[in-house]
């Protein structure tokens, strides 16, 4: 019997001038909320389960996380719980029930369920799985979680061009990680001009 698949977004509650605020610095506090809003529902539509995999949305501040109301059906809705970012994907690639468990978040408008499928299959294969971002971050990073949870989060210097290689170099012996294809996250309002023109919308 397969262990069960899990697909976790870390989401921040959408309140505006809380969110995106790089991108709210470029084009201001509520053109980027609304971005945010937009792309946190598209991913939570496009990626629900559909009995591919258990659905969670990890909330932060953790307060975001009672409020059901701001959160669709067919999701479990889970604080991310104090710290960096490291601190909280670690918490939740521990908390979470046995399989594989793949987290994504939500300022990847290219985010489709095809990638998630292909990080879950990669883990048949190997420790880990990443999805590289255009800045040197990642979109993705999944766990095996057997034999044991890796900790690959020590000292990765976040929001920074290091954050990957940073994060890949905290693999043990022997252990292997596969790597999806480059995507872009809207960060800044060039990440946002290129995603238009990419796409041909206007905003």
């Amino acid at each position: 019997m397969s262990l069960p698949h899990h697909l976790v977004v870390f989401a921040k509650a959408p309140r505006l001038g809380r969110v995106k605020s790089r991108l709210a610095r470029d084009i201001g506090p509520v053109a980027a909320w609304a971005f945010y809003r937009r792309t946190l529902a598209s991913v939570l539509r496009r990626l629900a389960g559909r009995g591919r995999w258990r659905a969670w949305v990890a909330v932060t501040p953790d307060a975001g996380a009672a409020r059901q109301a701001l959160w669709p059906a067919g999701w479990t809705v889970i604080p991310q719980g104090e710290g960096d970012l490291g601190d909280r994907m670690d918490r939740a690639m521990r908390r979470l029930p046995p399989g594989p468990v793949v987290i994504v978040g939500t300022d990847i408008p290219g985010l489709s369920r095809r990638h998630v499928a292909a990080a879950f299959a990669a883990l048949g294969r190997h420790d880990a799985v990443f999805g590289p971002a255009s800045d040197g971050g990642y979109w993705l990073m999944g766990l095996r979680r057997r034999p044991r949870v890796a900790r690959l989060f020590a000292g990765v210097r976040w929001s920074s061009e290091h954050a990957l290689t940073d994060t890949l170099a905290n693999l043990g012996p022997g252990q292997t990680a596969a790597h999806l294809e480059v995507l872009e996250d809207v960060d800044d309002g060039a990440a946002l001009a290129r995603w238009l023109k990419g796409t041909g919308r206007r905003g």
